[in-house]
């Protein structure tokens, strides 16, 4: 007998192990950016950083297993890739417009906006089993985060010193 919830309670697409990793994926990538931003005391630092990127990763998946699931058989269900990235990109640039200040004639914030930004597209890239993409675009943050940062550092204490 079945019941009208059978499709609700149906397997889920991903396997539970790819689950995991995804998972676990996200978490790391968005800790490497958060933790740069916590070395350097910002306000969005490891824990908001892999909130951001397993929040995406999530939404991901449940984009994944909505489209794959037989409740959505027949009913013209139309799957854009497009809506997904547009719903976390606008979810995250509010999110992350929260951090950017005007304090005594300075912007202070954008880069921890920009990290939050990425944590987001770097948790939706894992959510999407796009490993390679999450991680080179994890590295590639952490490298602008951390060691452009020192070298700025470096370049403003030349200017100093003229």
């Amino acid at each position: 007998m079945t019941g009208f919830l059978d499709p609700l309670l149906a397997d889920p697409s991903l396997q539970l192990s790819e689950t995991v990793v995804r998972l676990a994926l996200a978490a790391l990538f968005g800790a490497i950016l958060g933790f740069e931003r916590e070395w350097v005391s910002r306000p969005a630092g490891l824990r908001t950083h892999i909130l951001v990127s397993l929040a995406c990763a999530t939404i991901a998946m449940i984009t994944v297993e909505i489209i794959e699931r037989p409740l959505f058989d027949g009913q013209n269900l139309r799957s854009d890739p497009i809506r997904l990235v547009e719903a976390i990109t606008a979810g995250v640039a509010f999110l992350a417009a929260g951090f950017i200040i005007f304090h005594k004639g300075e912007i202070q914030g954008v880069t921890t906006g920009a990290g939050m930004w990425l944590a987001a597209a770097i948790g939706l890239a894992a959510g999407l089993g796009l490993y390679r993409l999450a991680g080179l675009a994890c590295l590639a943050g952490f490298i602008v985060l951390a060691v452009l940062r020192k070298l700025e550092q470096r370049l403003s204490l030349r200017d100093s010193d003229e």
